[in-house]
């Protein structure tokens, strides 16, 4: 299987979550084995995507070098990830990436919009070869192996809007467009009051958010999934997972886990040789709408 880029230029504006500011943003295609690249145009600064350079997981997943941020990268990274894109520069010309409607279906949007294009390089997949466990409490995150790519999440909110939720999620690309992209981020408006309170989620709302108050979900229009709380949370973790750099061959189990946790398991992972085997996938040309374990296994 080969290496991927897009096939052109595309652009979008939208505003930050956090700042409520205007963005733009665009991708470029990049040659093989460039990785995921972002670029802070007002502040020539250029980022790889890797664990190291992920500088903060409080409100959202954060990458940073030599002091200049990006922020709220993990909805973006999950549909680059479900896209199966190698290599990509993204520029910003602010600190945050522009929200949209809190789900990544837009950001898909914009992918299809920019077409898939496959380079003369041979990609990689990270196979799991041992169970690999971080814990917060009850909460977890963990990484066993498997053939497959798979996202199994759990989540207990004592709210009777969400209360208990489960979902596993086999991979591929238009399950994923199906089944999770368009699941969207969510809040309790006693925590959006008080994030205002000091200057955050300005450009938050129910045009791109869930919020519930004590008894309930305040958007007119309702939910777009039965689950989608937790199928936003597995939408979360392919995004934060994706800062592997590379498919995941694996089945990655969470109750409760949080950019933190996924954070610490993606550097558990990768310091610990034993744990994981650097995989070609075959030659074969496999549309990039096929799981990646399937893709393999021919």
């Amino acid at each position: 299987m080969k290496q991927t880029t897009i096939k052109k230029h595309v652009e979008v504006v939208g505003v930050g979550l956090h700042k409520g500011v205007p963005v733009k943003m665009s991708f470029d295609p990049l040659p093989p084995n460039s990785g995921i690249v972002f670029f802070r145009t007002d502040k020539n600064v250029r980022i790889e995507l890797k664990p190291d350079n992920v500088v903060d997981t409080t409100m959202a997943t954060v990458i940073g070098k030599d002091g200049v941020t990006i922020s709220t990268i993990e909805h973006l990274l999950s549909a680059i990830y479900a896209y199966g894109i190698d290599n990509l520069l993204i520029s910003v010309d602010n600190e945050e990436i522009p929200i949209m409607d809190g789900s990544s279906i837009a950001y898909c949007t914009l992918l299809d919009e920019a077409g898939i294009e496959y380079l003369d390089a041979k990609k990689k997949a990270i196979e799991i070869k041992k169970p690999i466990e971080v814990k917060d409490g009850d909460k977890f995150v963990r990484i066993e192996p498997s053939k497959r790519t798979v996202f199994d999440f759990k989540i207990l909110f004592d709210h009777p809007s969400i209360q208990h939720q489960n979902y596993r999620f086999e991979f591929s690309t238009q399950a994923y467009k199906e089944e999770i992209a368009r699941a969207r981020t969510f809040g309790f408006l006693h925590e959006v009051n008080y994030l205002r309170s000091k200057g955050l989620a300005r450009g938050g709302g129910l045009n791109n958010c869930i919020v519930l108050d004590e008894n309930g979900i305040l958007n007119k229009e309702g939910l777009r999934y039965q689950e989608e709380f937790v199928r936003h949370k597995i939408l979360d973790a392919i995004g934060d997972m994706a800062i592997l750099g590379m498919p995941l061959l694996g089945t990655y189990v969470s109750f409760a886990g949080s950019h933190r946790l996924n954070h610490l398991l993606t550097k558990q992972i990768l310091a610990q040789n034993e744990a994981y085997e650097l995989v070609e996938l075959p030659d074969e040309e496999v549309s990039y709408e096929v799981e990646y374990a399937y893709a393999k296994e021919q």
